[in-house]
């Protein structure tokens, strides 16, 4: 076989194994989204129709609590599933590179938040939920590049 056919198959199975991977990281970030937008929404917002929630008067905190527990959420889904190959026998070490990756991942979608409440002016639940939305889509491209490269990889 020659060696440019030798490289192909290799790309090939370099894009199958990738693909499969960002299929599964996104499944398990669709999950977490559900919960971090759900939670943030109960929060601020409570149950539609019985007023605001909680955390009204408080969003860029309900935004971190959400963020927060859909960040325990996603690390289980993505060790023990995405990358279940490729994860750390230190589970501390690998936990703290998780926490510090999703720190900044929190910090990114609840900025969106603080810009467009406090920057922009702007306070319904639509302009939170565009705000946080893009938060999550620049934080979620962030954490897919760090877990491959620094979270989840073997020792």
């Amino acid at each position: 076989m020659s060696v440019l056919a030798l490289l192909t198959l290799r790309l090939r199975d370099v894009i199958r194994g990738l693909w499969r991977e960002a299929a599964r990281f996104g499944v398990v970030g669709a999950l977490a989204f559900v919960i971090d937008n759900g939670g943030y929404n109960l929060l601020v917002f409570g149950i539609p129709g019985a007023g605001g929630g909680p955390m009204h008067s408080v969003p860029v905190q309900a935004s971190a609590i959400a963020t927060g527990a859909s960040m325990i959420f996603s690390w289980a889904g993505n060790r023990y599933w995405t990358y279940r190959h490729r994860h750390r026998d230190k589970v501390a070490y690998e936990a703290a590179l998780f926490v510090v990756v999703n720190v900044v991942g929190i910090a990114i979608t609840a900025g969106t938040v603080f810009l467009s409440r406090h920057l922009l002016g702007l306070d319904s639940a639509l302009s939170d939920n565009v705000a946080r939305t893009f938060g999550w889509v620049v934080a979620t491209l962030f954490r897919f590049v760090t877990y491959r490269r620094y979270v989840f990889v073997s020792d």
